[in-house]
């Protein structure tokens, strides 16, 4: 196990380097809180370089070859880049895959009720989550409505330093004998996660009782909440049927520690590996090998759904791709896809020294010592992995060697304390050589997640040299 930190290896211009990096990803992070978000800021920035839409070429009819830079879009949620090299695209491509999803709470179809004078939505949580970790904390709403007439409204409630934020409530100390006595996962229910939204009733109608009194009006508190719904975003309640909102946790990306070294943000599982493939592919010119950045949604669900790694949509785009470089054939897109080279930029568990009983220390991930590789995930005896060729990691390993990039082994925890998976399995099935590749994290699936700005800096450098060597 190596002994030294990156760190200790960077000069002056370096450190500042890895500063802009991580600014531009604190940025990212804050602005980027659900996968929508994160599309289009990967659109604006792939545009800024050069990216054109796909869709707009085979519009077009025009043609692209090699030195042609496009993206696709995927319903809003998953984003494909492609600079095209001068090498035959039957060789295979050099892909760098992450997902823009992360564990969260959504909001039900019909969310909104009143109880006792409080209002609350009703939430699912979406992938895995200590339940107990979402109490308490200010929350944001991220998402959007689609009326009936097909207009999008675009909402985020809870992020600006003078909005408002909601929150999930919990038991007080005093009272919570009971609850205390429960397994971890039974603190909080999946039933308990609802938002309270507010409490000020509505202002009361004119009509009176006999007695002359005002009469009360059935959830009052209600209909001012959807009164200030209506008023500020135009959409009813009955919109809710046909809208996608996220609570995630209120409040910007931070520096972390004394010494500003990691960053401390939600969702970096796995943001911090699709900012760092997106840059590394922005980053990189004049290839011989065709370049991909992939992002997509779902994986903390099992990588379903239509945006999700199991769907057809990366097929399907390559397909576009092929033709439209006037290339298209069946053989040749199975070639294509077979002959590849992936790196899964997912992340990895950080060693935990306040929890070093569920790691085995040989075969953890350290901060400060780099981009993080897994040859295998899963569980139990590897299940659900893919489980890289030697062969493959041989050929990583003398890229990152001769372009002095930081690296590190390891796997999720000890045999048997648990385990996780990525789409690298599911890539795979193409026949490409694809192994796991990203940044180590602590804190994986909390509300507030830290990484090492090293780490960051390391494997951005480490995805740049993936990209033009391999």
């Amino acid at each position: 196990m190596k002994e030294t930190t990156a760190w200790e290896k960077y000069d002056e211009k370096e450190q500042k380097n890895l500063e802009e990096l991580c600014e531009g990803y604190k940025e990212f992070l804050s602005n980027g809180k659900t996968e929508r978000e994160c599309s289009k800021i990967t659109v604006q920035m792939a545009k800024k370089a050069g990216y054109e839409n796909l869709d707009d070429v085979i519009a077009q009819g025009r043609k692209i070859s090699a030195g042609s830079k496009v993206y696709k879009v995927g319903m809003g949620k998953t984003v494909a880049l492609f600079n095209i090299g001068t090498d035959d695209v039957e060789k295979g491509m050099a892909i760098l895959g992450a997902h823009i999803d992360s564990p969260r709470l959504d909001l039900k179809q019909n969310p909104v009720y009143e109880s006792e004078g409080l209002v609350f939505f009703d939430t699912h949580y979406y992938g895995g989550v200590k339940k107990y970790q979402w109490v308490t904390l200010p929350l944001a709403m991220h998402g959007v409505v689609v009326k009936k007439s097909g207009e999008v409204i675009d909402v985020v409630i809870g992020e600006e330093d003078d909005d408002t934020v909601l929150c999930i409530t919990d038991i007080l100390i005093h009272l919570s004998a009971k609850q205390l006595e429960k397994k971890g996962r039974e603190v909080i229910e999946g039933e308990d996660l609802d938002v309270l939204v507010g409490s000020m009733p509505a202002k009361a109608a004119d009509e009176k009782s006999e007695k002359g009194e005002a009469k009360k009006q059935k959830d009052s508190v209600k209909k001012n909440i959807l009164k200030i719904l209506k008023d500020k975003y135009d959409f009813d309640e009955d919109d809710f049927m046909s809208a996608e909102f996220e609570i995630v946790p209120a409040g910007k990306a931070r520096d972390c520690g004394i010494d500003k070294s990691m960053v401390i943000s939600y969702g970096q599982d796995d943001r911090v590996c699709a900012y760092t493939s997106l840059v590394a592919m922005l980053n990189t010119d004049n290839v011989k090998r065709t370049t991909c950045c992939l992002l997509v949604d779902k994986e903390e669900i099992g990588s379903v759904g239509a945006t999700g790694m199991q769907s057809k949509f990366f097929e399907n785009t390559l397909a576009d791709l092929l033709e439209a470089m006037g290339e298209y054939s069946e053989i040749k897109l199975r070639r294509m896809l077979a002959n590849s080279h992936m790196l899964s930029s997912d992340v990895s568990a950080a060693f935990d020294p306040l929890y070093a009983s569920v790691f085995e220390k040989k075969n953890a991930a350290f901060f400060g010592k780099g981009m993080v590789f897994n040859k295998y995930t899963g569980s139990r005896g590897k299940s659900g992995s893919n489980d890289a060729n030697p062969e493959y990691f041989a050929m990583i390993r003398k890229v990152l060697d001769d372009n002095k990039v930081d690296f590190q082994t390891a796997e999720l925890g000890k045999v048997d304390a648990g385990g996780g998976g990525t789409i690298a399995y599911i890539m795979s099935l193409y026949g490409m050589q694809v192994i796991d590749a990203g940044i180590a994290v602590l804190n994986m699936h909390a509300p507030w997640e830290i990484t090492s700005k090293a780490d960051i800096y390391e494997t951005e450098k480490g995805y740049e040299a993936f990209l033009k060597e391999i």
